[in-house]
């Protein structure tokens, strides 16, 4: 078969790719292309615009830089981070290095991160794999987050210098139809993208199906791992951005108050603050509304997509439960143990008394605390669950009566996992997606499980790549209902469970669904 050309003209211009050698020979991968214009000077807050063209041929041999966040979050390898800026609307793409005689299925990543850190740099989402596996194409994106993706701060725009809300959400929008403009040239199929993602980026993917101005940029979704509830409300949203402001004013301030007490501030001073030359100080003042979110909203996260009522007219989990969610076929799921990872690494999941009192009905209360009575150990599910699977379920729920969805549970873990107390965990799903077990940040997880790693991985991809294909995962994995609530449980070997965990899900529709309860 003919190999493809490493150069490919894009709408902006021609850009240079790398065939992959050693571990990704058979591949060619393109890195850090714009897809819009850098959101830099007066384009910060505000929604992306076209990226600009270039002359001759761009050098995308190398990952571009990563957008602001801590450097720890940046690592690429021991004692190597991404280079970081506000111009990183960038994205990969990564493919079979030999032409194919029809278009090939387009997947579109959004990495996790719970909207305050991440890169399409990390190791882990190296496309390559994936692509010459399942012989798709494989693109991997970069979006805004934190205060400069999900800050609403229309409340300080003017007519010369506007904020746009959901900065974030719209990258991913403006990256979706940068593959509708341009993934032909790359082999791929603008009319077959699905797009996925984990974490916060499988959040995304439900704030995506809410949105009716992503209609038609994709027609197969799969939410890995989403937190349905990570979103950030209107009235709340107005006094994160008032907050955020007066941190950058006075970044000794001490509030703790969610409730608006001084005199308004002056538009034209909140935008002589936010648009200090040193994103330095927008990422500090993020770090100090995050503490003050946590002391005055019971555990909050004020970067999320807002339901503005405008790019997001309604929550994730209010528009599935409306039936207004895009009819678009969906796999989504969530880890047997999604809470560990957290609890052993980074602990920014609520308690569980914490979580239970935002359960405002008492009865419902002790039913839900019923179930989880068992120790630290249930405490840490009780995190996880009302965080990820819970909701999760109430999602499914909803979208299930507009088009076809597929439910998963993830409960594959290696030996090491296990040993170290991490089971099928957050995010460990990904190395069996992308193929990660064979890579060396993967490997050691594998130890004396090769054979069973690569046969969960084959049987992941395979399912994944069937369902970007036909929008039907196959293998045995029945559409989900709220009639029969089929579970595809992944391990190895798999099985399908009717309703797993009957009784805790009763419990929690109470709280997402009561009229289903």
């Amino acid at each position: 078969m003919a190999l493809l050309d490493t150069k490919v003209t894009t709408v902006n211009g021609v850009v240079g790719g790398a065939r992959g050698r050693r571990l990704r020979r058979g591949t060619i991968s393109w890195r850090g292309i714009p897809f819009a214009a850098p959101p830099v000077a007066h384009r910060r807050f505000c929604a992306p615009e076209p990226a600009h063209d270039w002359p001759g041929v761009r050098d995308c041999t190398k990952l571009a830089k990563a957008a602001i966040q801590e450097k720890r979050f940046t690592a690429v390898a021991p004692g190597k981070f991404a280079p970081m800026a506000e111009d990183c609307l960038t994205l990969n793409v990564f493919s079979p290095d030999v032409a194919s005689s029809r278009p090939r299925p387009v997947m579109v990543f959004i990495h996790g991160g719970a909207f305050i850190l991440g890169t399409a740099a990390t190791p882990l989402y190296d496309g390559a794999f994936l692509a010459r596996a399942q012989d798709v194409v494989v693109v991997t994106i970069q979006y805004r987050f934190g205060p400069f993706g999900f800050l609403d701060l229309s409340q300080f725009a003017t007519d010369d210098r506007p904020f746009d809300t959901n900065a974030g959400l719209r990258d991913q929008i403006a990256a979706l139809r940068w593959v509708q403009d341009n993934i032909a040239a790359f082999g791929g199929d603008p009319d077959n993208v699905t797009v996925f993602g984990e974490s916060a980026g499988g959040s995304s993917v439900l704030a995506l199906l809410s949105a009716p101005e992503a209609t038609g940029l994709f027609h197969h979704a799969i939410a890995q791992s989403p937190a349905p509830e990570l979103v950030v409300e209107q009235d709340a949203a107005t006094v994160y951005a008032d907050e955020f402001v007066r941190i950058l004013r006075d970044p000794q301030r001490r509030n703790t108050s969610m409730e608006r007490t001084e005199d308004p501030l002056d538009p034209a001073e909140a935008q002589r603050l936010l648009t200090t030359p040193n994103p330095a100080l927008l990422l500090e003042a993020g770090n100090r509304l995050m503490r003050f979110a946590t002391k005055s909203s019971g555990g909050s996260i004020p970067f999320a997509p807002v339901v503005d009522g405008d790019l997001l007219p309604r929550s994730p989990l209010a528009a599935a439960a409306d039936g207004l969610t895009l009819p678009v076929p969906l796999v989504i799921g969530s880890n047997k143990d999604e809470g560990r990872l957290f609890a052993k690494l980074w602990n920014v999941l609520p308690d569980s008394e914490r979580m239970l009192m935002r359960v405002e009905d008492e009865e419902v209360r002790r039913e839900i605390a019923a179930h989880y009575s068992n120790g630290d150990r249930d405490r840490i599910r009780l995190a996880g669950d009302s965080i990820f699977w819970a909701p999760m379920s109430a999602f499914a729920d909803g979208h299930s009566k507009v088009a076809p969805t597929y439910v998963y549970r993830y409960d594959y873990r290696t030996k090491v996992l296990d040993a170290t107390g991490f089971g099928a965990t957050h995010a460990t799903e990904l190395f069996t997606v992308f193929g990660a077990y064979r890579a060396p940040m993967g490997a050691g997880l594998a130890i004396a499980d090769w054979p069973g790693t690569r046969r969960v991985t084959d049987s992941v991809q395979g399912r994944w790549a069937a369902f970007a294909r036909t929008g039907d995962p196959g293998l045995g994995w029945p559409a989900y209902t709220t009639a029969e609530r089929k579970v595809l449980v992944i391990n190895d070997p798999d099985r399908v469970v009717t309703d797993p965990d009957t009784l805790r899900r009763q419990a929690w529709n109470r709280v997402h669904a009561p009229s289903q309860a």
